[in-house]
């Protein structure tokens, strides 16, 4: 009884999973096109070569009437450009692609690059995505469809994660766990007036064109690293409508390809972005609670099983952990499994938990200086009431 009593973190745990997480709808099915308003697709690209011309070619592939798409080459350092413009225009009215002015003071490179495909479109609807993303023929036209039925005045979609490699089979379940963990139900706690759960995807955010402006655009969030999450927050601050939909089948994402970028881009990410999820009394105890508590949850179990097996340990300690790797072993492989990666992985989530600790380890020591895709940058102090 022992055991059980001592992992009922655990149980607890997987019993929130179960009960108190809501994933978003999906998107409806595609828009009338005789009701279609106009679209411009903008998207911001520095040293994407490797993946620019796949992406482009799925937008311009869009079974869609009136859009165009803008691609901004942010000062990239290959050939990004050069294999934008080799991009078949598909179904698209017309392709851009725009040589991005250099970096102003006080910008991060991905607000820049948004900000000028913004000026640059005259369309009813503004989406933005990501290059590394990869778009079905009819993502667009069910998008401004689930758009039209919220109301809203933001709509982002939640895809499928392309995991190709050992390391983001292992680490992208930890990742987008941790995120569902907090996140749990976006639109009770919008209902509800709590704005700091508000989250977007920033691989896919449409927005009316008068929000957009309205808001002040990429502008309004132009220091910022999670610049996706900061705009979700300020339209939920400003009292309009946020809506998150699932495409799995019609949207996916490639984020990384190797250890390195994908430990550099979640260091960027992770602090920062939690950091303004949360109150400001709040935020000085959220790293040192959040890297003890992954270890305390994945790490140190299998640990005290190894020991306990090893005879270094009494059998009061083989009990409990043993109770509590077999219910991590469960959850961990629903989650790999859920996210199309081999059931197999989820054997090594101690492995996967010790590399995200690492990651959340060195995205505190960071503090304010990031690093990305060849810049460097200080951020600023988040503001008291932001």
């Amino acid at each position: 009884m022992l055991p059980v009593l001592f992992a009922f973190p655990w149980i607890g745990l997987l019993a929130f999973l179960a009960f108190r997480v809501r994933l978003a709808r999906a998107l409806p099915a595609p828009l009338h096109p005789a009701r279609a308003p106009s679209v411009t697709v903008i998207v911001p690209a520095r040293n994407e070569g490797h993946n620019i011309e796949r992406c482009v070619e799925s937008l311009a592939a869009y079974d869609y009437p009136e859009y165009d798409i803008v691609v901004v080459d942010d000062r990239s350092e290959d050939d990004t450009a050069e294999r934008a413009r080799a991009a078949d225009r598909g179904r698209a009215r017309s392709i851009r692609v725009l040589d991005g002015s250099p970096l102003p003071d006080g910008w991060l490179g991905k607000p820049w690059a948004c900000w000028q495909g913004a000026k640059a479109a005259r369309s009813d609807l503004l989406l933005f995505t990501d290059a590394d993303t990869m778009h079905q023929p009819r993502l667009l036209a069910r998008a401004v469809a689930g758009m039209e039925e919220d109301e809203a005045d933001l709509l982002t979609v939640a895809g499928r994660q392309i995991m190709g490699s050992f390391w983001e089979r292992l680490v992208q379940p930890q990742v987008f766990l941790t995120m569902i963990l907090r996140f749990s139900d976006v639109d009770g706690a919008l209902r509800r007036g709590k704005w700091r759960n508000a989250i977007a995807n920033g691989q896919f955010m449409l927005f009316t064109r008068r929000a957009y402006t309205a808001l002040g655009g990429h502008e309004a969030v132009r220091g910022e690293v999670a610049e996706d999450l900061a705009l979700a927050q300020l339209v939920a601050r400003e009292g309009r409508v946020l809506s998150i939909r699932l495409a799995e089948d019609d949207f996916a994402t490639r984020m990384y390809r190797s250890l390195g970028d994908l430990i550099e881009g979640w260091s960027k990410n992770l602090l920062m972005g939690g950091l303004k999820t949360l109150p400001p009394g709040l935020r000085p105890f959220m790293a040192p609670a959040s890297l003890l508590s992954g270890v305390a949850l994945w790490v140190m179990p299998p640990v005290v099983l190894a020991m306990s097996l090893m005879g270094v340990l009494g059998m009061p300690w083989l009990v409990w952990s043993a109770v509590v790797v077999a219910l991590s072993l469960g959850l961990w492989t629903f989650v790999t499994v859920r996210m199309g990666a081999p059931a197999a992985y989820a054997l090594l989530y101690p492995l996967g938990a010790a590399m995200m600790a690492y990651i959340f380890a060195r995205s505190w020591a960071g503090g304010r200086r990031v690093e990305w895709k060849g810049r460097k940058y200080l951020l600023e102090d988040l503001e008291e009431g932001a």
